[in-house]
């Protein structure tokens, strides 16, 4: 389950800055996880949840923002963006040469601290 050391890899890093800045606790925490990055949702929050007990973050939610797949069709130069986190052809065109832009994304956003 790599939902667990993604969770422990995000409270070191998050409670590394509350300590530097000298905030006393973590309250929120979002992340930006795209549709493609294998990354589970529920899983994640679950891991968070066990790993962020005695810690600054010991009462913070974490909320995600899911970044659906898109990318730029090199045939008609289209941007686009689907909820399927599979893509093999540009939805508009239907052709098969594109470049993936977005959807892969596992990136920590913002905390809100006290």
């Amino acid at each position: 389950m790599h939902e667990a050391a993604l969770a422990y890899s995000i409270l070191e890093t998050v409670t590394g800055q509350c300590l530097e800045k000298n905030f006393s606790r973590i309250l929120e925490v979002r992340l930006r996880i795209g549709m493609g990055s294998g990354v589970q949702s529920d899983s994640l929050k679950f891991a968070f949840d066990i790993c962020k007990k005695n810690t600054p973050a010991h009462d913070a939610e974490m909320i995600i923002d899911t970044v659906p797949m898109g990318g730029e069709c090199n045939a008609c130069g289209r941007h686009f963006e689907t909820e399927n986190h599979l893509v093999f052809n540009c939805p508009f065109c239907r052709s098969g040469s594109f470049t993936i832009t977005q959807g892969f994304e596992t990136e920590i956003v913002d905390m809100e601290v006290e």
